[in-house]
């Protein structure tokens, strides 16, 4: 488990990070979001000891990373796949880790194996393509059989196939029990990993939430909702108001309802009695959810194309 408390990164008059209050959960894949600048990073190197915070704490497993003997047995991380000897070989690189943290050398061919470099584990690594450095970066993070595991970027540079496996490989630690916190700039890859969401915006929480509901909280989010009886609709409508949602009636005995899951409106229907032909979500996506999350947030935003033509 990873606790943050207040966590806040200054530099100079420039607020990094400002007062972040979270906990990362153990048994999910929890998605880190925000645009470049956001602090993403900053909150990463803070967790490790890295950085020192200006203010508040961040802790794993109650502790500070620095108070662990071992810490590799307890925190693995990747957070710069080319941060490694380029002379080494691979095999070289991990015996090193492991030796500094007191690891079995067998742990090395095991992990080797898991990322899929047994072949080329005597290759030195600085002659290694961006998708192989992030596997072996990714086979040190597992290296000490960690409870806790941290990656900023790790499909950067991998093929589709990679992609899935560490896609798979995410959900399978976690469905261990482990804790899991990955950053990432592919929407479509999180929402395909990810059980739960961390948005930030100019070092602040922007959101925090289960991924179904940061795509139910979008503007762009609907539920179809058709019925015979448009009295029936009428009155559904009007207790989806009171709940704060939003019904629009697009054609006679047809609601656009937005601002709620598609199970509360079905439930709300069926306690009205309101007979239902259709009710169906028309979906946003977490890339369109999270653009309008993050829209204020963007400090190093470009002219759309259309405006530059």
């Amino acid at each position: 488990m990873i606790t943050l408390d207040g966590l806040t990164k200054r530099y100079g008059e420039t607020a990094a990070v400002q007062g972040l209050t979270l906990t990362i959960e153990p048994g999910l894949v929890t998605g880190f979001l925000g645009p470049n600048g956001a602090g993403k990073s900053t909150t990463m190197r803070m967790i490790l000891g890295l950085d020192r915070p200006t203010s508040g704490t961040a802790l794993v497993n109650g502790r500070h990373y620095a108070e662990f003997s071992h810490p590799l047995r307890e925190v693995g991380a990747l957070l710069d796949a080319r941060a490694l000897h380029p002379g080494r070989s691979a095999r070289a690189h991990l015996l090193a880790t492991a030796r500094s943290n007191g690891i079995p050398a067998a742990r090395v061919e095991e992990v080797l194996a898991t990322v899929g470099l047994s072949g080329v584990a005597r290759k030195r690594a600085g002659a290694y393509s961006l998708g192989m450095s992030q596997r072996l970066g990714i086979a040190a993070a597992l290296l000490g059989d960690p409870g806790v595991l941290m990656f900023d970027e790790p499909v950067n540079g991998l093929d589709p196939d990679g992609v899935r496996w560490v896609r798979e490989l995410m959900r399978s630690l976690a469905a261990e029990g482990r804790t899991v916190f990955v950053s990432s700039h592919l929407m479509s890859e999180m929402e395909l990993t990810a059980d739960r969401l961390v948005v930030i915006g100019k070092g602040r929480l922007l959101a925090d939430a289960p991924v179904a509901d940061i795509i139910a909280a979008s503007s762009r989010h609907r539920v179809k909702v058709r019925s015979p009886h448009e009295d029936g609709l009428r009155e559904l409508a009007a207790r989806l108001h009171a709940q704060g949602a939003s019904a629009e009636e697009t054609a006679p005995g047809e609601l656009l309802v937005s601002g709620v899951r598609v199970e509360p409106v079905g439930e709300l229907a069926h306690r009205l009695g309101v007979p239902l032909y259709e009710l169906s979500p028309q979906d946003a996506t977490l890339e369109q959810a999270y653009m309008e999350l993050t829209a204020d947030s963007v400090e190093y935003g470009a002219p759309h194309p259309e405006a530059v033509r």
